[in-house]
């Protein structure tokens, strides 16, 4: 059975585990490689058994805790190029453990397909994944600005997707973060408002996903229950009725989640 749980998810750290029962991959490695292994061995798996690391993009909060890791584990880290180059500025020991694709390409990891997918972040090359197993899929899609044909591609056919809902845009207005970062997180290249992040949720729900859960809050522009609100009722405008069509949940920011089902 397909699986994912995420280990944190917001501005201060992202990573997220799917796993097969037999091959495990994590998605990004933004916090420390002691809270990752940590919670790995919390959830039954043993770190030495990881398979893989897929990193979305190369922004800190992805990628802190991808030296220690890779230092510790022989695991095998996947990047577009754009975002490879990045991490080979920043990490240069991290250049053996590459494994480049380019956004759109598929490829296996054990028993794992991940297809990939460009997002519209202020990154190299961002990258969304979509993991399928035993004829269930799971995308990731957190970090963009905007939805694209591209994305919308990528989310066809999920079970489950890992959706971002960044922000309240009157909060972040009102908030006193300063006007170029204000500029940077709405703009097509920043990050998904809430109402932007529920409507990635109907796009998800309406090409297959049963379950949502929406990711990537911001702490200081966000709560998780006007995402929550805000993403239930644009699905039951859409006729989506929670807990029977949908199961609609919130990825915490600083522990991990529950295990979802895909």
């Amino acid at each position: 059975m397909l699986t994912l749980t995420t280990l944190a998810s917001g501005s201060s750290g992202n990573c997220a585990l799917v796993s097969d029962g037999h091959t495990h991959i994590l998605l990004d490695a933004g916090i420390s490689a002691r809270r990752i292994t940590t919670a790995l061995k919390g959830l039954g798996v043993d770190p030495a058994e990881l398979s893989a690391v897929l990193v979305t993009h190369e922004h800190s909060d992805h990628i802190s805790g991808l030296a220690t890791l890779t230092r510790r584990l022989p695991v095998a880290v996947y990047a577009s190029g754009g975002t490879a180059r990045q991490l080979c500025a920043k990490l240069p020991a991290l250049e053996d453990r590459l494994r480049v694709f380019r956004p759109g390409e598929c490829f296996c990891v054990g028993r794992v397909e991940v297809e990939t997918f460009p997002t519209p972040h202020d990154a190299a090359e961002s990258t969304g994944y979509a993991l399928s197993a035993a004829g269930r899929k799971a995308a990731v899609v957190t970090d963009l600005g905007s939805v694209t044909p591209a994305v919308e591609a990528g989310i066809r056919g999920a079970n489950l997707l890992l959706a971002e809902a960044n922000y309240e845009p009157e909060w972040l207005e009102s908030g006193p973060y300063p006007s170029f970062l204000k500029a940077r997180i709405r703009g097509e290249r920043g990050h998904l408002s809430n109402a932007a992040g529920a409507a990635l949720a109907c796009a998800g729900a309406e090409r297959g996903a049963a379950t949502v859960v929406l990711a990537h809050l911001s702490r200081e522009n966000n709560t998780p229950q006007r995402a929550y609100d805000t993403a239930r009722a644009a699905l039951e405008r859409r006729g989506a009725e929670i807990g029977r069509d949908v199961v609609l949940a919130v990825a915490p920011r600083d522990t991990a989640s529950a295990t979802f089902p895909v």
